[in-house]
C-alpha cells in the first residue's frame, strides 16, 4: 500500500465498492447509533413516509465513506468531516466510495470525497481534511 503521504494533488485514495445495502446492514446501525426511525428498517413506514421502501440512514453512509482513510491513521488523522447528503440510499443499492486529493498544505491534506450509487448519482459529498503526524 502506498502512503497517503505521497499523493499529489488530483490522485484518487483507492476507490472502495460496499457490497448491496442489505436489511440487517440498516438494523444493525439502527441498534448501534439508536436511531430506530421506522423508515429505514420497516417497508410499511417508509411508503407511510412516501418513500418507495427504506432508506439507509445518512450516517451511516458518511460513516462507511470515512472507511477510505483507515488504512492511513498510522501516518495522521481525520481533523475535519463535512458532508452533504445529496440523494437517498435504498435497499440493494451499491455505493462506491471516492476520495481525489484537492491541496496540500504544510501537514494537512484537503480531499474532496462521495458515495456514488450503482447508477453515478452521488448520494453523499463533502471535504475531508486528514491531518499528518509531525
Amino acid at each position: 500500500m502506498n502512503k497517503i503521504c505521497d499523493l499529489q494533488i488530483g490522485q484518487s485514495l483507492q476507490y472502495v465498492q460496499l457490497k448491496p445495502v442489505s436489511r440487517i446492514d440498516l438494523i444493525k446501525y439502527a441498534g448501534a447509533s439508536g436511531d430506530y426511525n421506522p423508515i429505514h428498517t420497516i417497508d410499511e413506514e417508509a411508503k407511510k413516509a412516501g418513500l418507495p421502501g427504506i432508506i439507509a440512514h445518512g450516517m451511516w453512509t458518511m460513516g462507511n465513506l470515512a472507511k477510505l482513510f483507515t488504512p492511513y491513521f498510522e501516518e495522521g488523522f481525520i481533523q475535519d468531516y463535512s458532508v452533504r447528503f445529496k440523494g437517498m440510499v435504498f435497499l440493494n443499492d451499491v455505493i462506491t466510495l471516492k476520495a481525489i486529493l484537492k491541496e496540500k498544505n504544510h501537514h494537512q491534506l484537503h480531499f474532496q470525497v462521495a458515495a456514488v450509487n450503482q447508477n453515478g448519482n452521488e448520494v453523499v459529498k463533502g471535504e475531508v481534511i486528514f491531518s499528518l503526524y509531525e
